[in-house]
Formats: C-alpha cells, sequence, structure tokens
C-alpha cells in the first residue's frame, strides 16, 4: 500500500516526477514534516521486492508494519492510496493483493476487519494492472454528497488496515488518519437572559412574580389615575 498525501492532483504528480533521493528515507521515521515521510514510504514501495533487504527500505516499512505511521491531515486534504503494482511477473512468492478497512482501535490493534466498527474501503485486486497503478483517493471533508463516501469529524482520529487476500505475499499494513483540528464553539459572556446582556430582558425569577412585587407595579398607575 503505496500512500501520498496531495493538496492537489496536479501538485502530486509534480512531487511523484521529481522525487527526492531514495537514501534519505533512512531517516523518515524521525522526521516531523508527514508529508515527506508518506512521500518517502511511497518511494520506498517503488523500490520493488528485490530492494527490500536495504536499510532505508526496511525502516520506511517497518513504519508501516509495526502501526506508528499516523498522518495528520486537516478538512479539504487528500490522502491517495496506491495499490501495488507490478510490469513484470511480479516477484516469486506473488503479487501483493489485498483488501483496505476502516476500523475501530481494537480492530487496528489487532489488525483483523472485525466488529460493527469495521468496513470493507477499497481492494487491491489488480496488481498487473495495464493502465499503472490503481489509486484511491480519499477527501477529508465533513460532509460528503456521495454515498460510498466518508465524514470526517475534526480532533478525531480514523483508522486504516490492509487485509491481505488469502493467495497474496502481502502483509498487514496500519496508518492512523488524525483530522485536526477539534472545533471549539466560542460562547458567550454572559447566557441569554442574563443579566448584562444588551437586548430585551425577561423576567430573571425562577416562578411567576408575587403579589407583592404586582402591587409595586400597581402603584405608579394609581396615582396617575388620582392627579387625573
Amino acid at each position: 500500500m503505496r500512500m501520498l498525501i496531495r493538496a492537489s492532483l496536479s501538485e502530486a504528480m509534480t512531487v511523484l516526477r521529481t522525487p527526492p533521493s531514495v537514501p534519505s528515507c533512512a531517516a523518515a521515521p524521525d522526521l516531523a514534516f508527514v508529508k515527506y515521510r508518506v512521500l518517502c514510504q511511497t518511494l520506498c514501495w517503488a523500490l520493488g521486492p528485490q530492494s527490500w533487504a536495504a536499510a532505508p527500505t526496511r525502516k520506511c516499512r517497518a513504519w508501516l508494519l509495526g502501526g506508528d505511521a499516523v498522518v495528520e491531515l486537516v478538512l479539504n486534504d487528500y490522502l491517495d492510496i496506491f495499490c501495488p503494482h507490478y510490469d513484470g511477473p511480479g516477484p516469486p512468492d506473488g503479487p501483493e493483493t489485498f483488501a483496505l478497512y476502516m476500523v475501530d482501535r481494537q480492530g487496528y490493534e489487532a489488525c483483523q476487519a472485525q466488529g460493527p466498527g469495521a468496513f470493507k474501503r477499497w481492494e487491491c485486486a489488480l496488481p498487473f494492472a495495464p493502465f499503472g497503478p490503481v489509486r484511491f483517493s480519499e477527501k477529508i471533508q465533513r460532509f460528503t454528497p456521495f454515498s460510498l463516501g466518508f465524514e470526517f469529524l475534526p480532533g478525531e482520529t480514523y483508522y486504516y488496515i490492509s487485509v491481505p487476500a488469502p493467495e497474496s505475499s502481502g502483509r498487514c499494513l496500519k496508518l492512523q488518519v488524525s483530522v485536526c483540528c477539534k472545533e471549539s464553539k466560542s460562547e458567550s459572556a454572559h447566557p441569554v437572559g442574563s443579566p448584562g446582556e444588551s437586548g430585551t430582558s425577561g423576567w430573571q425569577g425562577g416562578g411567576p412574580p408575587s403579589p407583592l412585587c404586582l402591587l409595586l407595579l400597581l402603584l405608579p398607575i394609581l396615582r396617575l389615575l388620582r392627579i387625573l
């Protein structure tokens, strides 16, 4: 599973056409720049199975295999997921094919797509597609007009796992997507109807006015009638 965060499709294609040097992937798990770490993982998967023994590639793969991959996004960001793709016959132990699931925290820890919070998001089943790698694009949005879309809430964390097919040589990969930031509603200094609020004020008591209060309100009217 190859992943790349993008602000736009054109920007993503530009980054992929001019990638940084592969040896810099060795420092990727220690970097705070999340976008670069995800791009680094994409490059490491592009090296192919014959290069997976290299130290930089092992560190990049361990980032997803170990459950340490955390990506922080904001609303209207995109998460692109590239499925494994092979131009030739593929690795000796067979191509990697799997289904991508969104799960809860428990399913993420166990890397199992079970329970009420688990559902299949996509399926990587075309490793030899003639048009190139299959790509799925997830837009981080609060509301979606599509029935198959997913709605994300600021301040929440979402969990993705890959479940290899029975004949696949792949392993379970895990990714956390943290959506920034939790919305804070500014409250007024005075609640509605409380003293100090501008506008029309209402009765502040907890019940109906007492007879004494009504009498005090009527006294000015009675005095006015006596004068007239």
